[in-house]
């Protein structure tokens, strides 16, 4: 499911004027094309089991825990009904099983209304996710970027970001918290579009190093 193409050119248009660095970013990087999730819990459910391992490790963790789930897939009514221990025996620590048995509870009995939270704004969605064991701040931000298409979320915290910041705008060192806000303050509105913009420079970055490999510098 696309973003509104109206909302995300008059982003583009927004960031290009704004901010010198990130017109040099958009024009290296190309189009906006990030498509939202629209399976809301299993996008909760990857984010929990991608928690500190890698992407294969978490691939497989995942493919399991859909084995164990059945031809009723990862549904939260469906996986509330297994405890930690049967959990865990998708691979999931035991912390992680915990985190899935509260998530797939806690939207199931709606506490947590995945159907309907995206009425709400950001900082209560927030405040919702974060009830859950094992979602910090960070995770609900990626919610709000991937799954709800939300345009002016800034995750101040997350690596990525942090490195193209000082990658892009010449810093010695990866930024604090204050001096990345100060720094993004010139997105807003569109605070969500220039950070996936910053992660895209990355995959740049990456190509350019892997091409220069076995050439004398």
């Amino acid at each position: 499911m696309p973003l509104n193409p109206t909302h995300i050119q008059k982003a583009r248009r927004h960031l290009r004027a704004a901010d010198p660095v990130m017109k040099t970013v958009i024009d290296a990087v190309g189009p906006f094309t990030l498509r939202l999730e629209r399976d809301r819990f299993g996008m909760l459910v990857r984010s929990i089991i991608s928690q500190q391992i890698s992407t294969s490790a978490a691939r497989s963790i995942r493919r399991r825990l859909q084995e164990l789930a059945g031809p009723d897939g990862l549904k939260p009514s469906n996986l509330a009904q297994f405890t930690v221990d049967e959990l865990r025996s998708a691979g999931l620590s035991p912390q992680k099983a915990s985190y899935v048995a509260d998530l797939a509870g806690k939207v199931n009995d709606g506490t947590v209304d995945l159907r309907q939270i995206g009425r709400l704004s950001d900082e209560r969605i927030v405040e919702q996710l974060t009830q859950v064991k094992g979602i910090g701040r960070w995770t609900a931000q990626m919610f709000l970027i991937f799954s709800l298409g939300r345009l002016d979320v800034f995750p101040h915290d997350d690596l990525g970001v942090r490195t193209a910041i000082r990658n892009r705008y010449g810093l010695d060192d990866l930024p604090d918290k204050q001096t990345a806000i100060t720094i993004a303050a010139p997105w807003r509105p569109y605070a969500s579009v220039a950070s996936w913009y910053c992660w895209r420079t990355l995959d740049l970055d990456r190509k350019m190093n892997n091409g220069a490999k076995g050439y004398p510098t």
